[in-house]
């Protein structure tokens, strides 16, 4: 199971580990790379199924980021037809990341690193889903 945190500049995913009980970070992207791991993990029969995170305001409703991840996952479709996907309102998945991050202690100087935010509210939307199904 995977979870993507899109986002223009960089793109966060997260794996389960195999029982899918637990979120870890795989890295932060560009596009082409997230294409890249996603073939290899698809090769490797590593991918049940793909959350992308789904951009909602706080009471439910699209935004203008909406229309780009709609996009983006008809291009995952396209390229993957055999994916799985299934979106899932990332409201607050970053904030939620970012909390994680500051309790957890690492340093003001690692979060702030390019990427960890993006990786860790892959693994918040990951985390998420994995709990539902419990």
């Amino acid at each position: 199971m995977l979870a993507i945190d899109y986002g223009t500049k960089r793109i966060g995913l997260a794996q389960s580990d195999p029982l899918g009980l637990f979120a870890q970070p795989v890295g932060t992207f560009d596009r082409e790379g997230l294409f890249c791991t996603l073939r290899k993990l698809l090769d490797n029969g590593d991918v049940e199924k793909v959350i992308v995170g789904y951009p909602l305001n706080e009471k439910g409703e699209k935004n203008p980021m909406t229309d780009v991840v709609d996009r983006f996952i008809a291009d995952l479709w396209e390229t993957f037809p055999v994916l799985d996907v299934e979106t899932r309102n990332e409201h607050a998945s970053s904030a939620e990341a970012r909390r994680i991050l500051i309790t957890s202690g690492t340093s003001k100087k690692k979060r702030q690193e390019k990427g960890r935010l993006d990786s860790a509210a892959a693994c918040v939307l990951l985390t998420g889903y994995l709990e539902s199904r419990r």
